[in-house]
Parts: structure tokens; sequence; C-alpha cells
């Protein structure tokens, strides 16, 4: 069952309208690999700025949204109002949120929920630290992060999974290939135990963590690797060739 390539760009919290309008050039410019979703998440003060100018053929995505339609909660952002401005995808449970935002397990699977029940799509984001790997942890960490979810939701359809070891974001080390590799096999043999063969054959799982347009294709010659989430590079020039990997 083929999975179509998906390279999803993570600008965090960089850029002005004038950054906007140069990178949404360059991937106009491209060319990029027709065969390919192409995704990049916004700051959430320039979606609506970013989506009226970005070409039909790449999502435009939040970086972040809450559980809940509405109420008081100061500084948040709901699915709804992400409908509102016509945003279908948003990126739940990186790294920096469970780190520095102290999100849980529990918090980004009630937040993947009701963003597919709002009918957004989801990139949800897994992975280990540096400490959790070096003590041989990093398939235990992977499975209750992917368990939580699991456990608030029952339509696998719109989710993308991006695996995104902690000490391979920003730091320049990547996973190797084989390393990458692994875990990603990990992850698909435990959608197939646990929820069901079809969505272990159909779910992509991406990779995240410090992808540059030199290792990006030897990462995409990988047959668990559907693809990439892409933070600093996704500001440069080179995301393009980072889309084309798989060509």
């Amino acid at each position: 069952m083929s999975r179509k390539f998906f390279v999803g760009g993570n600008w965090k919290m960089n850029g002005t309208k004038k950054v906007a309008d140069e990178l949404l050039s360059n991937l106009v410019k491209g060319p990029l690999d027709p065969n390919v979703e192409v995704l990049i998440g916004v700051p959430a003060i320039y979606l609506d700025f970013v989506k009226e100018k970005a070409p039909c053929n790449i999502y435009v995505a939040a970086q972040n949204c809450y559980k809940t339609e509405k109420g008081a909660f100061t500084g948040e952002i709901s699915p709804s109002m992400l409908k509102d401005i016509g945003i279908d995808w948003v990126i739940l449970g990186h790294s920096e949120r469970r780190q520095i935002f102290q999100e849980t397990d529990t918090l980004i699977a009630e937040k993947v929920n009701h963003a597919l029940e709002s009918g957004l799509s989801v990139v949800a984001c897994i992975g280990e630290t540096l400490e959790e790997r070096e003590a041989g942890q990093t398939e235990a960490v992977v499975a209750k992060q992917i368990k939580a979810i699991k456990e608030k939701i029952c339509n696998w359809q719109n989710v993308v999974i991006a695996y995104e070891p902690v000490w391979a974001i920003g730091t320049g080390k990547t996973a190797s290939p084989q390393q990458a590799q692994d875990v990603h096999k990990i992850l698909r043999k435990w959608l197939s135990d646990e929820v069901n063969e079809t969505v272990a054959k159909t779910t992509r799982i991406i990779y995240g963590g410090s992808v540059t347009s030199s290792n990006c294709r030897e990462l995409a010659k990988e047959c668990d690797i559907d693809g990439f989430l892409v933070g600093g590079a996704s500001l440069k020039p080179e995301f393009v060739e980072i889309v084309n990997a798989n060509q």
C-alpha cells in the first residue's frame, strides 16, 4: 500500500511578513516534486497572511492549538478558529511543546482528538531525549507517547506521525538512516499490533531532527520513512531540495 511522501517545514517562532513572502516565493519557484505533499507550519500571527498567498499545492498549518472549542484560555487558539480562516492542518506534540512548555502525553492526546473531531488534519510529534536513548528507553518512550494518542482517537486517516528524537532537533546531530528506520519500523509494528494492519500500512511516519539537503536523500531511501518534518532548513532555499529528496 503506497504512502504519499510528506514534507513539512516548521518555521517555529521565526519570520516576518517579508520573510514569509521570500519563503513562499522560493517554494513557488521550486520546482517541487508533484508527488509530495508539502506543508508549512506558520506562526499563528501570520497564518491568515500566509494562507492567502500560499499556492494551493502547499498546506498551511498552525503550530499548536488547544483542546476545546472556546473558553477562558488566554493566549490559546482553538481548532474552530483555525478552520474559520481556512487552516486545515496543525502540528501537535512537538518536543519543544513537551520540553519547554511541559505539555503532557495526555494533554497532547486530548488536543489531537479535539483537532481531528473539529476537522483538522494533524502532524502528531513523538520522540525521546538523549538521556532516554542512552538508557535504552527509546522504544518504551515512543510507545508510551503514541499509546496516549491511540487511547483518545478512533480514526487515524488524518494523522501523520512525526518521529523527532529530541537530541537531534536543532543540534546539528541527525539520527543515522538506520537509527531512524529502526524507530519507524518499531512504530509501524506498534500500529499493526495495537491498532490494526491497515492503519500500520497507510499511516505516514515522517522523520524530524536536523534534516538538511545533505542527508535527506539517504534518509528518504529507508522503507518506513515517509517524509520529513524540517525545522531550521525550512527557512532556507535548501528546503526545496528536501521536498524533492524522494525523486
